[in-house]
Formats: C-alpha cells, sequence, structure tokens
C-alpha cells in the first residue's frame, strides 16, 4: 500500500550524476565540461585525467559516477557509454569583501556551481 515508484527522469539507454557545491565559477566550469562533451567516456576520463584545469579533478570524479550508475544502476555496457550532456548551473555565492581607500568596500564574490553529467549507451557502427 506504499507510493507508487517515481518515473526515471532519463531515459533507459542513460545514466546521470551531479555534483552541487562545486567552488568555481559556472564560467571556468563550463570550460572543462565542453571539454568532454560528446566523446567517449574512455576519451573524456583521459583528457580530465591530463588537464591543467583545477576543477578538471571533480569533473573526472563526477563522470566516475555517472559510469557508475551505469554500470551498477541500469545494466549498461560501460565500452559503449559516451557523454551525452554535460551542462553547468550556478549555485550560491559567497559575499566576501575588502577595505579599500577613502572607507570604500571592495566587493569580492565566491561563487559556487554545480554540474551534471549524462552517459548514454550507443551501440558501435561496425
Amino acid at each position: 500500500m506504499g507510493k507508487a515508484k517515481n518515473p526515471r527522469r532519463v531515459a533507459e539507454n542513460e545514466a546521470m550524476a551531479k555534483t552541487r557545491m562545486l567552488r568555481t565559477s559556472p564560467q571556468k566550469l563550463n570550460l572543462v565540461a565542453g571539454m568532454i562533451r560528446g566523446k567517449k567516456v574512455e576519451k573524456a576520463l583521459t583528457d580530465l585525467t591530463f588537464s591543467n584545469k583545477r576543477i578538471a579533478a571533480d569533473v573526472k570524479k563526477c563522470l566516475q559516477s555517472a559510469i557508475a550508475n551505469a554500470e551498477n544502476n541500469h545494466n549498461l555496457d560501460v565500452d559503449e557509454l559516451i557523454v551525452a550532456e554535460a551542462y553547468v548551473g550556478k549555485n550560491l555565492t559567497l559575499k566576501r569583501g575588502r577595505p579599500r581607500a577613502r572607507g570604500r568596500f571592495g566587493k569580492i564574490l565566491k561563487p559556487f556551481s554545480e554540474l551534471t553529467i549524462k552517459v548514454r549507451q550507443v551501440e558501435e557502427q561496425a
């Protein structure tokens, strides 16, 4: 007599992972997310491993989580996965400041972001 099961938010051949509260601006995070969009997950993981961007390690962690969700929760084949979507959203912004000359106040904004990665299983063409 429980509640009905929630419908899936993604298609049957997809899996998703979301990371919130990443300490970087959405603009900088989107540069790294754009680097992996549409690639095979193996190539995307390699690109993130050797990227010079600081946030690339957190993006890699989110991608590995999406791959694990696909494998363990949805029984998808890891070798046939591609990064279908990788999109970035804004989160909260810490407001900090610094005293400036003549009694003024310099505003310092410390933004946070969130990242959503969807992986999709596609059959390889022979």
